[in-house]
């Protein structure tokens, strides 16, 4: 399972529970979009897992220098660009997506946990502990074999699943679509 979440906001812990607390636990992969808040919670989410994140617009120094502004992360059989996003908006967001050959892009900031489909779907998994004026949530994806694509949900830490989605992977180019 991929594990995704954003915009933690925290001073000392990854302020997890419930269900987003499990879905990192038991990932094989945990992506984060950035706002992570202080070099403890960093380190604290390296600890627990396998860890691919980018830095946000309140991450301090001490967690810029250890990550990058975006990333292009390969799990199970999609390529995931992540970045924060508030340097982003729709049109550029998608237009580095497309540059990077991802099939779906993961973005925070908003705090608003929604799935956009498109030439490259967009997965803003909101925060799982800062949600502000939205619903607090992350993201979970699963992969599957038979279908050839990864089965996506948006779940709150209560544990209810409020949206699912499909990501499949983009065809190559040259290959027997066409491209």
């Amino acid at each position: 399972m991929l594990a995704v979440l954003s915009d933690t906001h925290s001073r000392d812990s990854p302020r997890l529970e419930g269900r987003t607390e499990t879905a990192v636990e038991g990932a094989d992969l945990v992506i984060h979009a950035g706002d992570l808040m202080t070099a403890d919670v960093l380190d604290a989410f390296e600890v627990r897992c396998d860890l691919q994140a980018v830095y946000g617009n309140n991450d301090p120094p001490a967690v810029r220098d250890r990550l990058p502004a975006d990333r292009v992360v390969e799990w199970a059989g999609l390529r995931v660009f992540v970045v924060h996003g508030h340097e982003h908006g729709e049109t550029e967001l998608s237009m580095a997506g497309r540059q990077a050959g991802a099939d779906l892009i993961v973005v925070g900031h908003s705090h608003e946990p929604a799935f956009r489909d498109g030439v490259v779907p967009v997965c803003n998994p909101g925060s799982h502990a800062d949600p502000r004026w939205h619903r607090p949530a992350h993201a979970e994806l699963e992969w599957d074999d038979d279908a050839g694509l990864a089965r996506g949900r948006l779940v709150e830490p209560a544990g209810e699943t409020f949206e699912r989605f499909t990501v499949e992977p983009r065809p190559v180019d040259g290959g027997e679509n066409g491209g």
